[in-house]
């Protein structure tokens, strides 16, 4: 069986608003040695088999010596900015996975910003195996760009695509948000008709998440002004966008497989899916999380302890969970669902000896849900209220 690996680059420029992740904005002197790092627990993690302890690496390392490699199909560098790295750190890294795992049609992305690419650098990411590009454009209005933190404008969004495109990429991914502060009908549609005209092979659009972990959250939730809190768009109208992008995406031949993600035909993300369909991955980096199909674990965040414990021989590690059989159930419901084929219902009540009819039935009825044989699936028209089908299907 082939496995994704997820390198995680924690650092950013700033930290936009709405932002909940474990990153931050430190010195460049300290990319260097975070890159140092990164390749010393690859090469101590040759296998999902040899997993760290906190004894540390050192029977690790004689363990893997003999090891057979797994097979690799797809590498995700996210954060955070990845693009941020030089690019001879990212070949670095790239090249201490090629030493260490056997590869197979590798899908091999980058998360990057606009305002961080240059021709140079993109010739040189292509030149060291990277074949896809996830963009965070997030807006096409440079109000929203601003106020949500954002360190590009509108323009550097169309020369970042023109430089990738140049340079050989034939797989780009674009991201937008909908519900950013100052956002209107007509923004929005302004955004989604700018990433139409561009024409990227993959595209995701999230709506905006309100919660304790961002700046912007806080606020809104404590009834602020700051980070213009006070302009985010009211609930129905972040649906009524997000709606109106599906209409017009689909219109435009783009597949919706998945509740943020679109694809041009055959131009699926094969990484994220394995996080959807509960297939193995392993993360490196601070704050990555691994998976194995009965285990989970993750490092810790703070990218200087991480790299304090790599140094030392000591493992990051800092949880370890075994998945229980009611907690995969869940998985399979709420990720499986998240796609829009949906999930195969007689091959999980078989699987987890369950019986889930009188669970669905009443969402069914009120039109959340879909079961066509075996196959169950949301609603079509309640993707943007999945969170609630969601809460009342595992309630």
């Amino acid at each position: 069986m082939t496995q994704g690996i997820y390198i995680q680059v924690p650092f950013c420029q700033s930290k936009c608003t709405y932002c909940n992740f474990h990153t931050g904005v430190v010195s460049r002197d300290r990319y260097l040695p975070y890159a140092e790092a990164l390749c010393r627990e690859i090469e101590t993690h040759r296998s999902l088999n040899n997993h760290l302890d906190s004894v540390g690496f050192a029977h690790e390392i004689r363990a893997v010596a003999s090891a057979r490699p797994l097979t690799v199909d797809t590498v995700y560098f996210g954060g955070g900015t990845p693009s941020l790295l030089d690019a001879t750190l990212l070949r670095k890294i790239l090249d201490s996975l090629y030493r260490n795992f056997s590869s197979e049609s590798m899908e091999v992305t980058l998360e990057a910003d606009p305002e961080t690419i240059t021709p140079e650098k993109a010739s040189a990411w292509r030149d060291a195996g990277f074949n896809r590009i996830s963009l965070g454009a997030q807006s096409f209005n440079d109000t929203e760009l601003q106020a949500a933190g954002r360190m590009h404008r509108r323009a550097d969004i169309f020369s970042a695509n023109t430089i990738l495109r140049d340079a050989g990429f034939q797989n780009i991914s674009l991201d937008l948000i909908s519900g950013l502060p100052h956002q209107t009908a007509e923004t929005w549609e302004e955004s989604v008709a700018q990433i139409l005209q561009m024409r990227p092979e993959h595209l995701s659009i999230y709506m905006l998440e309100i919660d304790e972990g961002s700046k912007l959250g806080a606020e809104s939730l404590a009834g602020g002004k700051r980070y213009s809190a006070a302009e985010i768009p009211a609930d129905d109208s972040i649906a009524d966008f997000y709606d109106s992008a599906c209409a017009r995406l689909a219109a435009a031949g783009y597949e919706h497989y998945e509740i943020s993600n679109w694809a041009a035909p055959g131009m699926r993300s094969r990484h994220n899916s394995k996080y959807w369909q509960r297939k193995p991955y392993l993360g490196f980096g601070a704050g990555a999380h691994s998976f194995d199909g009965e285990k989970r674990w993750s490092n810790l965040h703070d990218s200087a302890r991480y790299v304090t414990c790599i140094e030392q021989g000591i493992s990051p590690r800092e949880q370890i969970e075994t998945v229980t059989s009611a907690q995969a159930l869940e998985e399979e419901l709420f990720l499986g669902l998240r796609q829009l084929d949906g999930v195969d219902l007689e091959r999980i009540e078989r699987e987890y000896d369950v019986n889930l009819r009188n669970r669905i039935a009443p969402l069914a009825e009120q039109g959340f849900l879909q079961l066509n044989g075996a196959q169950l699936r949301l609603a079509p028209d309640r993707l943007s209220i999945s969170n609630d089908v969601f809460v009342e299907l595992l309630g």
